[in-house]
């Protein structure tokens, strides 16, 4: 395929994919039951980082802990005592047990305590030169973990690029509350961070994608191959590279190049 065959099929399909009717059956529906900026950061975060699986299942128990938290994660987050923390004590989601939910309530409730929004967690660690969000990443991951209580076990769930992680999950969420466009999919509230800086949420399914259409050669799935195909991306379009991430979402979930004939 030609450079302009790769782009001309990008455009097609994150056309085909960033539509509300793709929000119902992708776990970005669990912030979409909410208005207010707080709620929509707080269900996106725990949608985000459990985020792995089969969506329907990421669904699932991301709505179980909007349930326990009584559909109202701001107040609740804010306001609950150690005793109504406690109903998280049978919550899990795969590898993310009760002690992780437990010590991800115990830090937003402190966050939220002090800020008006989980902007700030990362906004405050970048710049406008900077090339990409890593900055925040970074200091956001230090942030998290910066509580007495923060148990080691939970670190495995907030990766960092220090690590070489890939950070599919936490980039997600950048997408979510960052990219703006008219299209009514991702939410674009986040202004200190622009478009441009994100990186896009990078996992073996999109590896699989990209070394199809030769966007990467790097056969490892981390944070140099994420920053890789996000240079690859931005040759396209510079100042909104992460839009591509609708198109190889989409045509993994047609089974790739070759099932597309």
């Amino acid at each position: 395929m030609t450079r302009s065959d790769i782009h001309n099929l990008l455009e097609e399909h994150a056309d085909l994919c960033n539509r509300p009717d793709f929000i119902p059956s992708d776990p970005i529906r669990v912030p979409h039951r909410f208005e207010k900026l707080q709620d929509i950061e707080i269900a996106g975060f725990w949608a985000c980082t459990i985020a792995w699986g089969l969506r329907k299942t990421i669904i699932k128990s991301a709505m179980w802990a909007m349930e326990l938290m009584e559909f109202s994660p701001h107040e609740f987050v804010l306001h609950h005592s150690a005793q109504e923390r406690k109903r998280f004590a049978k919550y899990y989601h795969r590898t993310f047990q009760p002690a992780d939910a437990l010590y991800f309530l115990e830090y937003l409730q402190h966050y939220y305590r002090e800020h008006e929004s989980l902007e700030e967690a990362f906004a405050k660690y970048l710049h406008d030169e900077d090339e990409t969000v890593e900055p925040a990443l970074r200091g956001f991951h230090r942030d998290f973990f910066s509580l007495p209580s923060a148990p080691a076990r939970t670190r495995k769930h907030l990766p960092t690029p220090e690590r070489n992680s890939a950070c599919k999950r936490i980039n997600l969420f950048l997408r979510w509350m960052v990219r703006r466009d008219d299209r009514g999919v991702d939410f674009g509230l986040w202004r200190r961070i622009a478009p441009r800086q994100l990186v896009i949420p990078y996992d073996t399914h999109v590896q699989r994608v990209a070394l199809e259409l030769g966007l990467i050669a790097r056969k490892q799935a981390d944070w140099k191959s994420a920053l890789a195909l996000t240079r690859t991306l931005r040759s396209f379009d510079e100042n909104d590279p992460i839009r591509y991430d609708f198109a190889l979402l989409h045509i993994g979930l047609l089974g790739g190049l070759q099932a597309m004939g």
